[in-house]
């Protein structure tokens, strides 16, 4: 009786870490394509992500809109072959050409080659902005944190726990400011550009491609309401509201 007990404990145990999981994606984000939830080894939740050819495009991306805050996340990328595979973690107003945006997009290599990480920022359109850096670690092997941090001074590009790019506003240079941007992360096929300027596409015998997210963290301005978002270490979330 106690050995049954105890299965039928582990059972619930169980479904409620599951449960847990997917309630957290579905009270903060909205998700498309293929979406899953998990635990790593050490007991912490993980958002997967996973493109193939029948699926397409995978995502999630925040219910509320920011307007300044720093925002960061852990990520375990694709390993082996990942050629054509573009993953993401970025800010966006939207999708109309005049649109601001802060990217932080991680294109696929073939096996062997260094994973490229590529920065840009958009404002009002003005998307040329980009600077690349060759990833000095394998980015598959293990989990490392992604930061971007948005002011009306500069924004600013992190790596673990090392500084890669600033990007300072200065007058006449367009800078996003004005417009809230959602949270988003993704992956798809970006074949035509991704990997050596596209010359390499997806093979899709390698698929599913899979990258993983946890550990998300954000302390940012929510748009409208004059509230400050602020996300402590995965399960727990909170807001507070400012008193005016």
């Amino acid at each position: 009786m106690a050995r049954h007990f105890l299965a039928v404990l582990a059972v619930a145990l169980a479904l409620l870490q599951v449960a847990s999981a997917k309630s957290w994606l579905d009270k903060r984000f909205n998700t498309d394509g293929t979406v899953r939830t998990g635990y790593d080894a050490s007991g912490r939740e993980v958002v997967m992500l996973n493109l193939n050819q029948q699926s397409g495009a995978a995502g999630f991306n925040s219910k509320e809109q920011f307007l300044y805050g720093e925002f960061s996340i852990q990520m375990k990328l694709i390993p082996g072959n990942s050629a054509g595979t573009v993953s993401c973690f970025y800010l966006s107003s939207g999708d109309d050409e005049w649109r601001d945006e802060i990217d932080m997009e991680f294109m696929g290599n073939s096996t062997g080659h260094p994973v490229v990480l590529n920065t840009n920022v958009w404002a009002n359109g003005d998307g040329k902005k980009e600077h690349q850096f060759d990833l000095w670690f394998d980015p598959a092997a293990a989990y490392h944190t992604y930061t971007i941090i948005w002011n009306p001074e500069n924004i600013l590009f992190k790596v673990d726990n090392l500084f890669i790019r600033s990007f300072k506003r200065f007058a006449g240079l367009p800078y996003p400011t004005s417009k809230p941007m959602r949270l988003h992360a993704t992956l798809w096929d970006g074949s035509y550009w991704a990997t050596e300027k596209g010359k390499i596409p997806i093979n899709w015998s390698n698929a599913p491609f899979v990258v993983s997210y946890r550990n998300f963290y954000a302390n940012a301005c929510v748009s409208g309401d004059h509230t400050i978002f602020s996300s402590l270490r995965i399960p727990r979330m909170s807001f507070m509201k400012l008193v005016t």
